[in-house]
């Protein structure tokens, strides 16, 4: 029974998930999209890789033009300003940005269950996207000085956009090479546990997961392509807080901690309960609080 309720929710968390980079793909290169689904279906893991480590390449050296273009106006000043009043709103983004557990599986059977090998690609996988999102996070916020106290609603990356031509066809390039990975690992990995899930053969090209995968992600994006937000949104707090938060620490405390259970090998990851009850309590904590802020925004509308 358990089993079964962690396996639809995972599917019903990332089919939005693949639905967020199909729909935001589709808006500007549908024709691009159709030649990425059919190269995921039709190539080897090997050729995945390598496609993908080039657009990691490609993301990098996109990344750093747009930062060097960007923050020829840098006002150090502004990055002293602070309002962490607004920083809870932004946790749901945060959790779902860093989400890279759905494709812990395919990592391990690449680097054949390697413990060192899969703990330094987690580790740099992880601070490398870090220090990319607080290095763009200092140009947004340096450059455009102001913006919060203004009291209107802008978008910082369109207003830097039209203070400077070039970002523009920078900005569109570094976009699709970053969805465009995270496609690929989204697809991966919910490909990898529909497989696990209908007891298919490994190392096979297999078109019903694929089409499992996509089809259903692919016909929200085509009715509603503008919910690629939303989704991020409801995804970030109720699915990834839950499937990655709430649910793990659940498990690890029921492993070691559970009279009826003995762990088959010691823990590997340090922490006791302390350290559970932190990341349970966090989790729950942010989405109890979107909770309380869904329902009074619902309240609002009557």
């Amino acid at each position: 029974m358990d089993s079964l309720l962690l396996t639809n929710i995972y599917y019903i968390i990332f089919c939005p998930d693949v639905h967020n980079y199909l729909g935001n793909l589709s808006y500007n290169m549908v024709e691009i999209i159709s030649t990425k689904t059919n190269l995921l279906d039709g190539c080897s893991q090997r050729v995945i890789g390598a496609v993908n480590g080039f657009l990691v390449f490609s993301i990098i050296a996109s990344f750093t033009l747009l930062v060097v273009v960007a923050s020829g106006n840098i006002q150090w000043s502004s990055l002293l300003e602070t309002n962490f009043a607004a920083a809870p709103q932004s946790i749901p983004i945060i959790a779902l940005s860093f989400v890279y557990q759905n494709v812990v599986p395919v990592l391990c059977t690449n680097l054949e269950g390697d413990l060192s090998k899969v703990r330094k690609a987690i580790v740099l996988g992880t601070a490398i996207p870090l220090a990319l999102f607080l290095v763009w996070d200092a140009v947004i916020l340096g450059t455009i000085p102001g913006f919060a106290e203004s009291g209107a609603i802008t978008d910082p990356l369109q207003q830097l956009r039209s203070s400077n031509g070039t970002v523009g066809p920078i900005v569109e390039a570094f976009s699709f090479l970053a969805i465009g990975t995270s496609y690929i690992g989204f697809v991966l990995g919910l490909t990898d546990f529909i497989a696990d899930l209908l007891k298919l053969p490994s190392g096979q090209n297999k078109p019903l997961t694929y089409l499992v995968t996509l089809f259903p992600p692919l016909v929200l994006s085509l009715l509603d392509p503008e919910i690629f937000f939303k989704a991020l949104d409801f995804a970030g707090t109720y699915g990834v807080l839950v499937l990655f938060g709430v649910f793990p620490a659940a498990m690890s405390w029921s492993e070691r901690y559970s009279n009826d259970l003995e762990a088959p090998i010691s823990p590997i990851v340090p922490g006791g309960k302390l350290t559970l009850s932190f990341v349970m309590g966090g989790a729950l904590l942010v989405i109890f609080s979107e909770v309380f802020k869904d329902i009074m925004q619902l309240q609002g509308l009557h």
